[in-house]
């Protein structure tokens, strides 16, 4: 069998250009949930937003690194979990604190600032931990990643529709009100369609490798969310604030991953194979998560 580190995932520009639309569509039906009063409300009060921010951005990757040193996995595997937990929070995280009876205006600013703050974070992070560990090193140094091409890419996908959404949600409510809850569960059903066609077209090659990062992935997202539980508790949060860092960790944009494995790294195998399994675990874990949280009201 081929080495996973060798393989190139078979993706059309076309098809990464559709990718860029449905995120760029999943932030915009984010963003319409927001007021520029909600940022506003926590400049005054921003302590779980500082914590949820350290929890993401830099609790997460360092506990991925030590993941990477205690089980050294394959290089192409190990960049795909530094990657995952470069990118800021997912799409999904709003929706399942929601449902977790967390502070999902909480959840929301999160996402808002942490996709602004990935336009800097991102490839921040991945440069920093991936040089770090010589294997992971060796493809960054193959594959010469202009960070601020990845800013720009970052920027257009998450940062240009949030402003967007966040200016009609402040000039035509109304139409932000209407607009909400069909475009929400329109492009994530879109998204999810998405992935799966992404893997029927390298189906095979899945089912060869999909068990070598299967295992990682889980424990991977163990520790982003028990992370994310951790920091919250230590910082002396509300159990309705640190549900949302709890989730917002733990759920993150693997979406956002995938357009930069395609976009910089040609499709390397193991970061894409890790990237979408992220994509479909993390929403499994945190909606059974979400079911466990909601059977106890959160205290404020």
């Amino acid at each position: 069998m081929t080495e996973i580190d060798d393989i190139m995932l078979n993706f059309s520009p076309a098809s990464l250009q559709l990718l860029n639309g449905i995120l760029a569509v999943v932030m915009f039906s984010i963003a319409i949930d927001l007021k520029i009063s909600d940022f506003r409300a926590l400049s005054k009060a921003p302590k779980p937003l500082v914590t949820g921010l350290f929890s993401q951005f830099i609790v997460l990757p360092a506990l991925t690194f030590g993941l990477v040193i205690l089980s050294q996995p394959r290089p192409s595997i190990a960049l795909g979990l530094m990657l995952v937990a470069a990118c800021p929070g997912g799409n999904i995280s709003n929706f399942i604190t929601h449902r977790a009876g967390g502070n999902s205006a909480l959840s929301v600013s999160m996402t808002a600032f942490a996709t602004v703050g990935a336009i800097l974070l991102t490839p921040l992070n991945l440069a920093f931990w991936g040089n770090l560990y010589a294997p992971t090193r060796d493809i960054l140094r193959a594959t010469h990643i202009d960070p601020v091409s990845v800013a720009i890419t970052v920027g257009l996908m998450l940062v240009l529709p949030l402003i967007l959404g966040v200016m009609l949600n402040a000039k035509r409510p109304d139409v932000a009100r209407r607009l909400r809850k069909p475009l929400q569960y329109l492009s994530m059903a879109i998204f999810l369609a998405f992935i799966v066609l992404a893997l029927a077209a390298n189906w095979d090659f899945f089912l060869g490798y999909a068990g070598a990062v299967a295992v990682l992935v889980v424990v991977h997202n163990t520790l982003a969310l028990g992370g994310g539980y951790s920091v919250a508790t230590l910082a002396g949060l509300s159990a309705f604030d640190r549900r949302a860092v709890t989730i917002e960790t733990g759920i993150q944009n693997s979406g956002l991953g995938l357009v930069l494995i395609f976009g910089f790294f040609g499709g390397l195998g193991g970061m894409a194979v890790v990237a979408a399994f992220w994509g479909v675990w993390h929403a499994i874990s945190g909606l059974a998560l979400a079911a466990v949280m909601n059977r106890t009201e959160a205290a404020r």
